[in-house]
């Protein structure tokens, strides 16, 4: 029985004659109670199972009619003076069932009390069987250890009678119980509840059976213990209830088990929500506080608790394994003493608000692990379960004083320390520690221990290879990306780049600038299918192949179409058992490329949304662009669409992470995208930041790139163009005439190799090509020279032989120029060259 309070005062009113101590009571016992002289005044429902009787049958009759033949007076009488001296009797005999059959029993027969005024006795009676052949003093034995505890209250609900297994239950003594209510007597437990069911069984004859319950027991009262109770009638001749039975059986065993078991469910639910290694050293902590323990410490392997480094492998590592600083006090030198790991803490809860009790708090270095002290025991140690901390021991006391103080002030008393391991990997430590919960830890609190590690370990070793793979994507997509935006003089731009969300990890969109001859800028933005490494490195294979098919001067609709067969090609030569990290699962693509000297932008899309543009006067439109197909499906055709974008206007390429969600459509997403560009008054960084801010969802389900030009004409000072008439006496004009330009420009020192450019490309032209030729010089950023043609002939750079009169003209221009190229056109070729200015030229 439970009790959180004192014992009734030993002036209340004298205790009613107890019962003595050699008592028997089981639940499957016939029991009635028999008056001092021989009447039957109770009978309970078992009596009426094992016999047949009905109460209203037997109430008021001799017991001794119940008996297969008439007992002997001198040892009726005997059996009484016994009975009267408080010591009670059991022996057995024969009685008659309601059908006439005899059956032998072992009969009980209990000390005298009184009911109501009257001399009582409780009798009890059990079919004896074959089996039980065994001695009385056995049976006594058992009897007396009987796990069952057992009393009988009077209809006021005072305690008449009890056995010795009900007294050690409670803690509480016989003779302070005996003639008070349960209420008087143990008033901290459910006895309110527990003598409502009894006035319920008074009222209706109903028994109660397995009402369970937890409470304390004033013999242990630090402990918290369970109680299944059983409250059966006893009825007289008229069926009238003029009594309770009340039997009491200790299931706190049975009770902590589920306990246990429902510790360790929930804790599958409630730790590993997230893929942070620190938010889920946390979860930990919290669960376990306060259900299992007052205060918890999550300390993790410095490598785990920064997931940059791999964790320790727990098959034989040396000392070497560990991150480790020596204990206090031991041979730095020599290494004579262990060493101990170093670790931080991660996570921590306290039933006390601030975690006053811990030394060390997030983040901060811990190096505590518990006796033995060793290394090896994160490795490869079973759990530490300590009952009762001394604080006062030479370890606390002399090496770690400012632990020992902690213990003192905040009275922790008992301590289990896991490893915390999972996979082949250490990890880390757990402490749980009691403190306000004065019961101490038992052996039986180790594996719930251990298993909330263990779950918690393999959640924790998930995030952090989660976290090791995602940095490991993030940061090669964030080195395939560019790191720079050359837009020259032709645009100014700004992106933003933002990877999904920890939940779904890195994916494969990228943008890209890249400038073209003739002063052209291609505009590029693509998004790969999946997410991870995989995605990235995708990703940046089909980066590399923009950049070579752009060095082409390829228009977009070509581009696109190459970069098409690309992705096929790579997918035929994955194997044929499935896909590998690197297949191309799908991709889409824009490309644009934008002229500032005709201010027109040619573009053309694979299966990827439209860029937006907004006017100088800022209208917001989304140019219908010829719907090509994913990369990757071949078959069809890529067309290009052309439009003008005024000095001012701003274009914005996007992948669709920006403007769709679960929640909402692209359209949706497109309008929006429109009125969030259209806001005046930004620069061109801070629009980009804006329009991130107001159309990204969150949590952020996909990655989000988005591209911002803002375009910039080359005005008529800046371009110069001339027509070469076809005669080969043509070339010193040209000569001449590009010398004075280069003057008017302030380019004086670039006058003598530009010259020999110009003389080499137009002389070229004039020998090989046809009609017409044109000279282009272009100031911006570097110094563009190019010569157009009619032929669809390319110039091929070659090493002349020393006896070779020609077929150096081409090498020296790569010689005096930065690069130089050919693209193609309608009307036939162009060679370009390009010229670094000289400083302050701009």
């Amino acid at each position: 029985m439970a009790s959180a309070g004192p014992p009734p005062a030993s002036g209340a009113e004298p205790p009613r004659p107890s019962l003595p101590r050699h008592s028997v009571d089981t639940a499957n016992d016939a029991t009635a109670v028999v008056s001092g002289t021989g009447t039957v005044v109770g009978w309970t429902q078992s009596a009426q199972d094992l016999l047949g009787y009905r109460a209203a049958e037997v109430v008021g009759r001799p017991a001794a009619s119940l008996l297969a033949m008439p007992e002997n007076p001198v040892r009726v009488a005997v059996i009484a003076e016994r009975c009267r001296a408080g010591v009670g009797w059991s022996g057995g005999g024969e009685v008659r069932r309601r059908d006439g059959e005899r059956i032998a029993v072992d009969l009980r027969v209990s000390a005298s009390f009184h009911l109501d005024g009257r001399e009582t006795f409780l009798v009890s009676a059990r079919e004896r069987r074959p089996e039980w052949a065994v001695g009385q003093s056995v049976l006594d034995a058992f009897l007396t250890n009987s796990p069952i505890g057992m009393a009988v209250m009077d209809p006021q609900l005072r305690y008449v009678w009890m056995n010795d297994t009900l007294e050690r239950f409670g803690g509480v003594p016989r003779e302070h119980r005996v003639g008070r209510r349960m209420s008087e007597v143990l008033p901290g437990m459910e006895a309110g509840a527990i003598e409502a069911l009894m006035h319920s069984v008074l009222e209706t004859g109903v028994p109660v059976i397995d009402y369970e319950y937890q409470g304390w027991s004033w013999a242990d009262p630090h402990r918290r213990r369970a109680y299944s109770t059983s409250f059966l009638p006893l009825t007289d001749g008229d069926d009238t209830v003029t009594g309770i039975c009340y039997m009491v059986l200790d299931v706190t065993d049975r009770w902590k088990a589920q306990q246990r078991l429902a510790l360790v469910n929930d804790a599958g639910a409630r730790i590993g929500s997230t893929l942070d290694v620190m938010r889920t050293a946390q979860e930990l902590a919290d669960f376990a506080v306060p259900r299992f323990a007052d205060l918890v410490l999550v300390d993790l392997l410095e490598p785990v608790a920064s997931p940059g480094e791999p964790g320790v492998r727990s098959s034989g590592p040396g000392p070497a394994a560990f991150p480790a600083a020596p204990l206090p006090g031991s041979d730095a030198r020599t290494g004579a003493s262990s060493s101990r790991p170093r670790m931080r803490r991660a996570g921590m809860s306290s039933v006390r608000e601030g975690c006053p009790e811990a030394i060390r708090r997030i983040g901060e270095r811990v190096d505590f692990v518990p006796p033995p002290h060793d290394f090896r025991f994160l490795v490869e140690g079973e759990p530490v379960l300590i009952p009762v901390l001394n604080s006062f021991s030479h370890l606390m006391t002399v090496e770690e004083p400012e632990r020992a103080a902690r213990i003192r002030e905040f009275g922790l008393h008992s301590l289990i320390a896991v490893p915390m391991r999972a996979r082949d990997t250490v990890l880390g430590l757990t402490t749980f520690v009691r403190s306000v919960n004065l019961a101490p830890f038992e052996p039986d609190d180790v594996l719930p221990a251990r298993e909330l590690v263990a779950r918690a370990a393999v959640c924790v070793d998930n995030a952090r290879r989660y976290t090791r793979e995602h940095a490991a994507a993030l940061t090669l997509q964030r080195s395939l990306l560019p790191h720079t935006l050359p837009g020259g003089m032709a645009l100014d731009v700004a992106s933003s780049y933002l990877p999904a969300d920890a939940k779904d990890g890195v994916g494969g969109d990228w943008f890209d600038v890249i400038p073209l001859s003739g002063a052209r800028v291609a505009l590029v933005v693509g998004d790969v299918v999946g997410h991870g490494i995989s995605a990235a490195a995708t990703m940046g294979r089909l980066r590399t192949a923009v950049h070579t098919l752009a060095d082409m001067d390829l228009p977009p609709d070509e581009l696109l179409a190459h970069l098409d067969d690309l992705v096929i090609r790579l997918s035929e030569e994955e194997p044929e058992g499935g896909a590998s990290d690197t297949t191309v699962l799908g991709a889409t693509c824009l490309y644009a490329i934008y002229d500032p000297v005709t201010q027109l932008c040619t573009m053309a899309r694979a299966g990827h949304p439209p860029p937006a543009v907004v006017s100088p006067d800022g209208r917001v439109s989304f140019p219908e662009l010829p719907a090509g197909p994913p990369l990757g499906l071949g078959g069809m055709p890529f067309e290009t669409a052309e439009i003008a974008l005024p000095e001012g206007s701003l274009i914005g390429l996007y992948t669709d992470g920006l403007i769709e969600s679960r929640d909402r459509d692209a359209e949706l997403g497109m309008s929006r995208l429109g009125g969030a560009l259209a806001q005046r008054g930004l620069s061109l960084d801070a629009l980009c930041e804006s329009v991130v801010e107001q159309l990204l969802p969150v949590p952020q389900p996909d990655d989000v790139a988005l591209l911002l030009a803002r375009t910039h004409e080359l005005s008529a000072d800046h371009v110069v163009s001339w027509e070469v008439p076809a005669d080969p006496a043509a070339v010193a004009g040209v000569r001449a005439r590009t010398a004075r330009l280069l003057r008017s420009w302030g380019l004086e020192e670039m006058e003598m190799t530009t010259e020999l450019i110009v003389s080499e490309l137009v002389t070229n032209a004039l020998r090989y090509a046809d009609g017409p030729i044109r000279l282009r010089l272009l100031r911006q950023s570097v110094l563009i020279c190019e010569v157009s043609d009619a032929s669809s002939t390319s110039p091929r750079l070659r090493h002349a032989r020393t006896t070779d009169e020609g077929g150096r003209g081409l090498f020296l221009v790569a010689q005096l120029t930065r690069r130089w190229g050919t693209r193609y056109t309608p009307e036939g070729k162009v060679i370009w060259t390009e010229q670094e200015l000289p400083p302050g030229a701009m």
